[in-house]
């Protein structure tokens, strides 16, 4: 038997081409579904297609029961190895290798009036309406496709997936319902998605104060929503106690197995074995067995999958050597996250066997795995680790540099801040070679509407390019809050669209944040020069004046429309999705999670840091003592004539730092982010490299380092003895630079990584400012 499914629907148009619109009236749209479609997907489906298509057209969908009552158009769902629907033969295409015969991937074909919509398996039906509901256009009573579609797609990586858990540390999840949690995994499907990793629902001090419903609870509907939809639902589950104690040990296990029996489904288990947890694998791997043994009585198919981050490299090798002792069948595969060793060498050692994913930090902007490239330290400061982050082109090149060593990936996710990007990662693990503008057009047309497709692509893109270099010289940020404003203007019904609000609410920031930058960096131009008129004005009165100066940022800050707007869309996004920008206003759980409007104000001179230093002046015993710190203050970023100074990792001031791998730009956070240190020194890196040329060989050259920690500085490769060597954060380090090393007029200065593997990576040593002084 067949299951006849269809619905009424008003109104339907196809089009031969975007260009050539070619209208047919439609009286009535009937779906039918072949009954070897999973029951879930095939209910699932037909919800999906009356929903999205119905509140897009503003029309009804009812069902009809029977192929005789449907009217001239039918959109028919159909497996691949169906031979007929119903008593209509299913278009079928020779060859071995097609999409729509390959696992998750689908054919839409246009013909004789019956959009197909052919899938290899049940899941592939949800992926190819995705395809439907991202390329058709739709207006009241319309929806506009191409007459001759005839599209086959099939993913390149099959593991395609976010972490959206449901915790207190979420900076918007946390205040979701179960409702808005099942349209946006829907949505995730949609443009490609097949797997949701969820948080345990165990920690009991993570509740929120954001939480419609407990942790268990919707542990248990985010199950229930993934298997609706057909999709894996992981569990993140780290162990962050002693499983050396047999008695904590056997607690450990019990507190895991209790969730297993509750989530109608479960595919598998992500332990981290480092980031939280500090077990040797010696534990960890009889545990993850013994795991194992308690999850198949629940979820039989469930797999167990570990990370080896955080592992030292006697760790590692201990790991390695256990699969090639043990060959455990438990072990599914290894995750690739932060701090994890390289992902091309986890491919290459790790057994054929066993699968290989990533678990890609696409949520967090600074003192992360994959940093914002070139991003100003206004914006690092202001924005901070978490802020609304669209960046599309930068995430595409990502993903296809490390996808190929994977079968795929979860990303970690706190937020829907990332929006656009776990969209760019759903779609490039599906195709790789898709282009970027390509998807942001689909993205714009399925969230927002066809006639803002492109305009809003563009407009995503101009985003991503506000944060590239220097915020005083991107002359781009000005003239992309101008077109948003007029995308904003132009579209008042989008309003209320919370994706549309972030887009927007960006664009107002960060002109707010740049023209903030421009006005207190020149007062702080002048009051350098200030305090170097000590002589006239007096020591006292030279600061008095200096820091009456600076502090106009606050007594006469900008004025303009930028900063009522970004309050404004901070409420409109609090209401509409429980994003929380700030701790006191909107309850975050802390400042680094997307505090944004707690920072647009952080200052961006070094207002706090003088002050401070001032005040030190004040207490010197001496005339000479105070004269020469502020003569140290007024020409920090002064090196002399025939010196260099550079302000290392911040991308306006750093001319001589070659370095551009990812891991080595960092932003410090001390004090929750309201640090009244130096700006500069809340930019580093471990082991920056500089070059510098047209020096004068016959010239002495010293180099001073300030940061905090050890500078193991090389110059040409030559370890430099220092003449002065202060560790504390702030100190200075000075090294003689040999005559010889100077004679063909070029150096090159690099810093050796120190063994600190016994720290925490917040607390490494730092290098922060370098002066090249020539003596």
């Amino acid at each position: 038997m067949r299951i006849k499914i269809a619905f009424l629907f008003l109104s339907l148009i196809l089009t031969a081409t975007a260009v050539q619109a070619a209208s047919i009236p439609v009286g009535k749209l009937s779906v039918l579904i072949s009954d070897g479609v999973k029951p879930q997907v095939r209910q699932s489906a037909l919800e999906i297609l009356q929903e999205e298509i119905g509140k897009r057209s503003k029309t009804s969908v009812s069902p009809i029961t029977h192929w005789t009552e449907a009217g001239k158009f039918t959109v028919a769902l159909a497996l691949a190895s169906d031979t007929e629907l119903d008593g209509k033969q299913v278009p079928r295409r020779s060859g071995e290798n097609l999409p729509e015969l390959r696992p998750e991937g689908y054919r839409l074909l246009w013909q004789d009036n019956v959009l197909w919509i052919i899938g290899a398996d049940s899941r592939a039906l949800i992926f190819g309406i995705g395809e439907l509901l991202r390329t058709a256009s739709f207006a009241k009573g319309q929806l506009l496709i191409d007459e001759r579609l005839d599209v086959a797609s099939a993913p390149q990586y099959a593991l395609r997936g976010h972490q959206i858990g449901y915790r207190n540390t979420a900076n918007s999840y946390d205040a979701w319902t179960v409702e808005q949690y099942d349209q946006y995994i829907r949505e995730l499907a949609l443009f490609g998605t097949n797997a949701i990793e969820n948080i345990p629902p165990d920690g009991g001090n993570d509740n929120s104060p954001h939480f419609k419903i407990s942790r268990e609870e919707m542990n248990v509907k985010m199950s229930e929503i993934c298997d609706k939809y057909d999709l894996e639902y992981w569990i993140w589950t780290p162990a962050t106690v002693d499983l050396s104690d047999p008695a904590i040990r056997a607690k450990e296990l019990d507190i895991h197995e209790a969730n297993y029996p509750k989530v109608p489904r479960l595919d598998n288990i992500f332990f981290p074995g480092g980031d939280p947890g500090h077990n040797h694998p010696r534990e960890v791997l009889p545990f993850l067995k013994d795991l194992h043994a308690r999850l198949v009585k629940y979820h039989p198919n469930a797999g167990i999958w570990i990370s080896l981050q955080g592992f030292s490299e006697e760790q590692v090798d201990y790991f390695y050597q256990y699969l090639e002792q043990h060959k455990p069948t438990w072990l599914r595969g290894v995750v690739s996250g932060p701090s994890s060793p390289p992902i091309s060498e986890t491919r290459f050692r790790l057994p054929k066997q066993y699968k290989h994913r990533s678990y890609p930090d696409i949520t967090h902007n600074v003192r992360c795995d994959y940093p914002v490239p070139n991003f100003d330290q206004a914006f690092a400061l202001t924005i901070g680790r978490e802020g609304i982050n669209p960046m599309p082109v930068f995430y595409a090149g990502v993903h296809n540099k490390y996808a190929p060593f994977t079968d795929g990936f979860v990303s970690y996710s706190d937020g829907c801040h990332d929006d656009v990007n776990k969209v760019i990662w759903s779609q490039m693990g599906w195709n790789p070679e898709k282009e970027v503008r390509d998807v942001l057009r689909e993205y714009a047309n399925f969230f927002f509407e066809a006639k803002v497709e492109e305009a809003a692509a563009e407009g995503i893109l101009a985003l991503e390019s506000n944060w590239g270099g220097s915020i005083i010289d991107n002359g781009g940020i000005a003239p992309t809050l101008a077109y948003w404003k007029g995308l904003e203007s132009a579209n008042p019904q989008l309003g209320d669209n919370w994706r549309w609000q972030m887009l927007v609410m960006r664009a107002y920031y960060d002109a707010y944040v740049r023209q903030r930058k421009i006005y207190e960096t020149g007062l702080e131009k002048q009051a350098n020069q200030l305090l170097l008129d000590y002589e006239k004005l007096g020591i006292d009165e030279a600061m008095t004046q200096a820091l009456e100066l600076v502090n106009r940022a606050d007594t006469q800050p900008i004025e303009g429309e930028s900063r009522k707007k970004i309050e404004e869309y901070a409420q409109a996004l609090f209401e509409s999705i429980g994003l929380q920008t700030s701790v006191d206003k909107y309850q975050a759980s802390n400042s680094q999670r997307g505090c944004i409007l707690d920072f647009v104000d952080y200052p961006l001179n070094n207002r706090w840091w003088l002050a401070d230093q001032f005040d030190s002046v004040r207490k010197m015993g001496t005339e000479a003592e105070k004269i020469e710190q502020l003569q140290l203050i007024a020409n920090w970023e002064n090196p002399g004539p025939g010196g260099y100074y550079d302000d290392i990792s911040n991308i306006a001031k750093s001319p001589h730092v070659t370095t551009t791998v990812y891991d080595a730009v960092d932003f410090g956070w001390w004090d929750n982010g309201y640090s009244r240190w130096r700006l500069s020194s809340q930019v580093y890196q471990v082991n920056p490299e500089l070059e510098y040329g047209d020096l004068d060989p016959d010239a002495r050259y010293l180099i001073r380092v300030t940061g905090s920690g050890d500078a193991l500085i090389r110059v040409d490769g030559r370890r430099l003895e220092p003449l002065v060597y202060e560790k504390e954060l702030g100190g200075f380090k000075e090294f003689i630079i040999p005559r010889d090393l100077v004679g063909d007029g070029k150096i090159s200065v690099s810093f050796d990584r120190p063994e600190e593997s016994h720290l925490r990576w917040r607390n490494y040593s730092r290098i922060s400012d370098v002066w090249l002084i020539r003596r």
